[in-house]
């Protein structure tokens, strides 16, 4: 099922010395139970393209369909905290939070009760396979690769079928890098996300179900591919 539908769309800023053409005529689909990863050199496009599809701006030119829907006439804010969920390089996890109240976050915004919530994070956690010592435990006390795994917890508790992740791997090292895409590649086929990731690491790309592939902010490839399951 096509949950984002990309047609035509173009979009440009200015800076102090000139406008920035950052995507240019971009077409392109993304269904329910893939991982999709939009690969480019830095300053090909992908990270603007990532922040259209999370509503965050809207194109000049051409439009974004959330299943049907224009993202010009919904509530972009509302799209964000019950559709699509953005995981970030940097984590971007409540400092002063803990684990379980990370993930309760989103669904303490949709009015969830708080013990209901509680339970649900728990199980997330278990789910992202962080153990129940983390419960209690502040972001800076644990390490990239568990706070990668708590921000995806996160995202499920937001009960959308969207994951947009921008480098979600690059502060990770091998191991970690490799349990995280492999948990991206199940949330897809297992949970029925679309799961979309910006990276320009080809490994990372080689476990997508299909890689599109963007320079000079124009789409110039879109490969399908059979990815083996480790």
């Amino acid at each position: 099922m096509c949950i984002l539908k990309v047609e035509h769309v173009s979009y440009s800023y200015r800076t102090k010395y000139q406008t920035i053409e950052a995507v240019k005529d971009v077409s392109c689909e993304f269904e329910a139970g893939n991982l999709y990863a939009i690969t480019g050199e830095s300053g090909s496009g992908k990270s603007t393209l990532l922040s259209l599809l999370a509503g965050l701006d809207l194109p000049l030119n051409g439009r974004i369909l959330v299943k049907g829907e224009d993202m010009a006439e919904i509530d972009r804010d509302k799209y964000r905290r019950e559709q699509a969920s953005v995981v970030y390089q940097a984590f971007h996890l409540f400092p002063l939070l803990n684990t379980v109240e990370n993930i309760m976050f989103p669904m303490e915004l949709k009015g969830i009760p708080k013990k209901q919530a509680e339970e649900k994070a728990k199980q997330l956690i278990a789910e992202v396979g962080l153990a129940e010592q983390s419960y209690r435990q502040f972001p800076q006390m644990m390490s990239g690769g568990e706070q990668q795994r708590v921000a995806i917890a996160r995202a499920f508790a937001a009960g959308g079928q969207i994951i947009l992740a921008d480098e979600p791997t690059g502060n990770l090292d091998s191991e970690n890098e490799e349990n995280i895409v492999k948990l991206l590649r199940e949330s897809a086929h297992e949970r029925g996300y679309a799961v979309i990731v910006i990276t320009h690491n080809p490994e990372v790309a080689a476990q997508a179900d299909v890689i599109l592939t963007m320079r000079d902010g124009r789409l110039i490839g879109n490969t399908a591919q059979e990815v083996g399951v480790s």
